[in-house]
């Protein structure tokens, strides 16, 4: 099996993206639908703008700050974990990809591969 080196993100990312962009959609459709409700009226802009402004605390913009601070923070616990001498943490995904691995296979030379 060829293992692709492209880096996408981790999976918690890509889901947090995906909930947000249909957070974003549902914040500018009842902001539309608002709007529609007032009435057509010669400042609708202001109106629309003045509703994105209101349902923007539906996107939880601290829960992806938060996430990143936690990764970085294990990141840095890994990296300094006695038990696990001269490691080095490249990559601020390994905690969340450490909790997906279902098998670690070992060959005789002790070299890890993980499926």
């Amino acid at each position: 099996a060829v293992v692709s080196t492209q880096s996408t993100g981790g999976h918690t990312d890509l889901e947090i993206n995906n909930l947000t962009k249909l957070l974003f959609i549902l914040t500018v459709a009842l902001s539309v639908a608002l709007v529609l409700l007032k009435g057509a009226t010669s400042n609708w802009y202001k109106y629309f703008i003045r509703f994105i402004v209101l349902f923007s605390y539906i996107i939880p913009i601290n829960l992806r700050v938060n996430l990143d601070l936690s990764k970085i923070w294990y990141s840095i616990c890994i990296q300094k974990d006695d038990e696990i001498p001269e490691t080095v943490v490249r990559n601020t995904t390994i905690p969340e990809e450490l909790g997906r691995i279902s098998y670690l296979l070992s060959d005789k030379t002790g070299t890890f591969n993980s499926e």
